[in-house]
């Protein structure tokens, strides 16, 4: 039996291997954690445990170490490759829809829009408690031409570096995302306590809201798998994960902001539309306008940068 390791990706015997995951922490019988990479735990220790993080979904959990399966360079392989020819498939569908949505909304022929507007979209700033999930979501932010910030701020310092981040950058749209879980047989779905992260999304989106109390000027995304979504809404996100307490992808945050910031400002989001592109039950939210803009003339620079489009 192979040890395990920090940094080890694996995956959980007991639920058929369904999803592959980063250790993030090993604990001794103790409890006491362990969380640099040389550290290691060996098997015989049998109720020794590991804090994990979804490879590709915003899931987090622990599990016995003798409940994981060390994955081979191989398998890592295959399954990233896998994960990003899917973050590619929704890319195009995404940018599809982006360019299908501008005719009926302008009342100008596709040929007009190129030749005699330029574009403003939504501006993102994107805190993520996950390093690796940061680097995916930046790569992917610039190939669907969203302006973006992408920061890695752990769950639980969100809410003591937004504001900050909030004054620095003057986003149109705020996402604040990571990882989270239900606890495994909770009976109550409505208790903060049986949520790992939940809290810490609930207290950054206050302090958000503190700053910009209008959900049409400071829109926000907030929560990763099975978060507490009537307490992420409450406290004032404008979308959130998860009203049916499912995973959701390490990119499903990012169509929403996506769809966002290519939607006019004249026009409200279409919640069915967009939001059924994503898992059944896995983002929800509140009827938001979007944060597009046209300029007219078309030029070749706007800030400084050039015009993708021309």
């Amino acid at each position: 039996m192979k040890e395990i390791r920090v940094g080890d990706i694996v995956t959980r015997r007991s639920y058929g291997g369904d999803i592959f995951f980063r250790v993030e922490v090993l604990e001794d019988r103790q409890g006491s954690a362990h969380n640099f990479r040389d550290d290691a735990i060996e098997h015989r220790q049998g109720n020794a445990q590991a804090i994990l993080r979804g490879l590709s979904y915003r899931l987090c959990a622990d599990a016995p170490l003798l409940d994981l399966e060390k994955k081979n360079l191989v398998e890592i392989n295959m399954q990233r490759q896998e994960n990003d020819r899917q973050h590619s498939r929704m890319v195009i569908q995404a940018m599809k829809r982006q360019g299908r949505d501008y005719q009926p909304r302008l009342q100008y022929s596709r040929k007009d829009l190129k030749s005699n507007y330029f574009e403003l979209p939504g501006r993102v700033l994107h805190l993520d408690g996950d390093y690796e999930f940061r680097s995916v979501c930046q790569r992917r932010y610039l190939q669907m031409g969203v302006p973006c910030r992408v920061v890695h701020v752990s769950e639980d310092r969100q809410a003591d570096v937004v504001v900050d981040y909030l004054r620095e950058d003057r986003p149109d749209i705020l996402v604040l995302t990571g990882h989270d879980s239900l606890a495994r047989g909770a009976r109550n779905i409505y208790e903060m306590k049986n949520y790992r992260h939940s809290q810490f999304y609930v207290e950054a989106i206050c302090k958000a809201r503190d700053y910009e109390p209008d959900l049409d000027d400071l829109i926000i995304i907030a929560g990763g798998c099975e978060s507490y979504f009537e307490a992420l809404i409450e406290a004032g996100a404008n979308f959130a994960s998860a009203p049916k307490r499912v995973r959701i992808r390490d990119v499903d945050p990012l169509l929403v902001a996506q769809n966002i910031a290519f939607t006019s400002i004249y026009d409200k989001i279409s919640l069915p539309e967009f939001l059924g592109e994503i898992r059944p039950g896995g983002i929800g939210g509140v009827q938001t306008r979007g944060k597009l803009r046209l300029g007219h003339p078309r030029v070749r620079c706007v800030n400084g940068k050039k015009n993708p489009q021309t």
